[in-house]
């Protein structure tokens, strides 16, 4: 371990106490996609107050800082994290409970800013040691289409300066605090929106004769796009149809003039999604029209597939491993969900790892997305201090 490493571990630990707190502040304070304003606002009296004055507002509420080092140097890093939390009532017993009714931080995105906000008081604290530019993206509107990141880079947060490798950190609750995961190349899936309206003739449940049943039809669309998978996806394609929303607003005894049917797409391959959607189209509207009724079917398109760049994933895992200890660090099998970090790395080289969360001993093993998501926040300690260390190795400050 080096001298510059062991800094960044004294660091880490010594603000680890105050980012538990920033992290326990947004927990309780949360805001759902694109209504991060007072997010925004304690992220920018964070920054003044680390000696962070190179900042401007993006898309609406985000907020992009640079830290300059004082030594010379052109090279270029971006750390991102994302700000939005999601429409769940929290049900974890804590001092630190959402105070917010119905928003909840359940994807770890407190966790996100914080050690970020973490990562830029290292930096800082370390401008001396290292030359180039460090750019903090503090990213809303992950969590709802068409996402922040687009939005972002429509705005111009890859120029001036031009990042020349961007990193991501993730929560990851399928680790325990301490480790971290990643995997080189096709990573995480890209996803669309599916949206169908079934159209019948509704009337009373006892005289099916004269009714076109809409539910009957749905529950026929629903198994067959099923089929799509097992029946037209090549084996080694990962493939993912699933419906999560059926809406038929009838009775026990009223059949429905018109069911409604929400889902999603996953997969990885671009041609093949292209040819799910129309799939879904015809399959969908001739088992409705053989049945007497008629569908309207809406795809909407979100994320593309997450693709990490293998040289720049190699990196991370080589540093990584030197920072955390080589046990620390494994390797990830792909994912079905989403992330629109994945626009970043269209453009640039760069890599979106996990940084594990859970404790089994403490009981704090829920799954993303849940009511009782939580983190063991000895996590953060290692976030921080990691991302950075990842940065000053990006800049060339660190050699092997």
């Amino acid at each position: 371990m080096n001298e510059l490493s062991e800094k960044v571990k004294n660091l880490a630990s010594e603000y680890h106490e105050t980012i538990i707190q920033v992290r326990r502040h947004l927990h309780q304070h949360p805001e759902l996609s694109k209504e991060e304003h007072k997010t925004g606002e304690f992220i920018v009296d964070f920054l003044v107050k680390t000696g962070i004055t190179a900042f401007r507002r993006m898309a609406g509420t985000g907020v992009v800082a640079l830290i300059s080092g004082s030594k010379p140097g052109s090279r270029v890093v971006a750390l991102r994290a994302d700000m939005d939390a999601l429409p769940v009532t929290e049900l974890n017993d804590v001092p630190y409970k959402s105070i917010t009714r119905g928003v909840m931080h359940a994807c770890g995105h407190d966790v996100h800013m914080a050690t970020l906000l973490g990562a830029a008081k290292i930096l800082t604290n370390l401008k001396n040691e290292f030359g180039g530019t460090v750019k903090l993206i503090f990213q809303p509107s992950e969590e709802t289409y068409p996402g922040g990141a687009i939005t972002m880079i429509n705005e111009g947060v890859l120029t001036d300066p031009e990042p020349d490798v961007i990193i991501g950190q993730h929560v990851y609750p399928d680790l325990p605090a301490g480790m971290i995961g990643l995997k080189p190349g096709e990573y995480m899936a890209s996803t669309d929106e599916v949206f169908i309206t079934v159209k019948g003739k509704g009337g009373h449940a006892a005289t099916p004769d004269k009714v076109i049943d809409p539910i009957l039809i749905a529950s026929y669309i629903i198994i067959a796009l099923q089929q799509i998978v097992s029946r037209n996806a090549r084996p080694i394609t990962p493939t993912v149809i699933s419906f999560g929303k059926i809406e038929g607003n009838g009775r026990t005894n009223v059949i429905p003039d018109m069911v409604k049917i929400e889902g999603i797409i996953r997969t990885y391959d671009e041609k093949w999604r292209s040819e799910i959607k129309e799939r879904i189209r015809k399959i969908s509207e001739s088992i409705a029209e053989g049945m007497g009724g008629s569908c309207e079917v809406r795809i909407d398109k979100g994320y593309p597939a997450l693709v990490n760049d293998e040289a720049v994933t190699e990196r991370v895992s080589t540093y990584a491993k030197q920072y955390l200890g080589p046990e620390k660090v494994t390797v990830l099998e792909q994912r079905m969900t989403a992330e629109d970090f994945a626009y970043y790395l269209q453009r640039i080289p760069g890599c979106f790892y996990r940084l594990g969360v859970s404790n089994q001993e403490r009981g704090i093993t829920s799954n993303l997305h849940t009511a009782t998501f939580d983190v063991d926040e000895d996590c953060l300690r290692n976030g921080l201090g990691l991302m950075a260390w990842l940065a000053l190795y990006e800049l060339g400050r660190v050699t092997p």
